[in-house]
């Protein structure tokens, strides 16, 4: 066994349908994890996520959660904190952005996002963590963004949520790392994925971006696996509290 082995663990990976979610859920499987994937429009057998894991040799559970719905994320919890087979790496990857210029933007869309990617992530992971804590280890990992750290441009809401996630991040690190549970975070910069499409589309955007970036091309979801296996691994075991940015050089910049 090696410190980057994950054989009989279990991990949750919300989010997984596609994009980073999907690269995730692929590479903790490739490291020898099961895998229970978890999205709004997940298919219940036959998804590509699915495929991934199998393909490599581990199990895969889907199940279908609204985050936007707080009882549907609360029954979520409450599903994975009762099994008998707990949750060894929760991956808290699910997400939704809103781009409107900040005085156009609307009460639903601030608190649609705040709900799915900092809310309805504190109340998974509130559940989910307490079994980590009560049994004295497990490994916790959020998906930040650039906008952990930088405003951004028309995303106001996203932005709030994401720096309040580095804070989540860290308050939940300070309580539980005395009890073996690690809580950190990946940053992914500037991801080719759907949610950034709009971005890619616009030539103005995409060449400014481009050029800001020392290593001269968007990310690929795939760049977030070896961190995420890196994190979710004994490798990691001292580690607590951190943010790691998977951005390309664009902070260093």
């Amino acid at each position: 066994m090696t410190a980057f082995d994950l054989t009989g663990k279990l991990a949750v990976v919300t989010g997984a349908r596609r994009g980073i979610g999907r690269a995730m859920a692929r590479a903790l499987a490739e490291a020898g994890a099961d895998v229970i994937g978890v999205s709004a429009n997940l298919e219940s057998s036959g998804s590509d996520v699915e495929k991934d894991v199998t393909a490599a040799g581990r199990t895969f559970e889907a199940i279908r959660t609204d985050f936007a719905d707080p009882d549907a994320v609360r029954a979520l919890g409450e599903n994975l904190a009762g099994r008998e087979r707990p949750v060894d790496i929760l991956v808290n990857n699910a997400g939704t952005i809103r781009r409107t210029p900040a005085a156009e933007h609307s009460d639903a869309d601030w608190a649609l996002v705040l709900q799915v990617d900092l809310t309805a992530q504190f109340a998974l992971t509130r559940a989910v963590g307490a079994v980590m804590v009560a049994r004295g280890h497990g490994k916790v990992i959020f998906t930040a963004s650039l906008l952990s750290y930088q405003g951004g441009i028309t995303v106001p809401g996203y932005t709030a949520a994401k720096h309040g996630i580095a804070g989540l991040t860290k308050a939940l690190a300070n309580e539980w790392a005395p009890h073996g549970v690690n809580v950190n975070a990946v940053a992914p910069g500037y991801i080719a994925t759907d949610n950034t499409q709009a971005l890619q589309d616009d030539p103005s955007r995409s060449k400014a971006i481009l050029e800001r970036i020392p290593a001269g091309r968007w990310g690929s979801a795939d760049d977030l696996g070896g961190a995420t296996v890196f994190l979710a691994s004994p490798a990691a075991d001292y580690i607590h509290g951190t943010v790691l940015p998977v951005d390309g050089g664009w902070l260093g910049r």
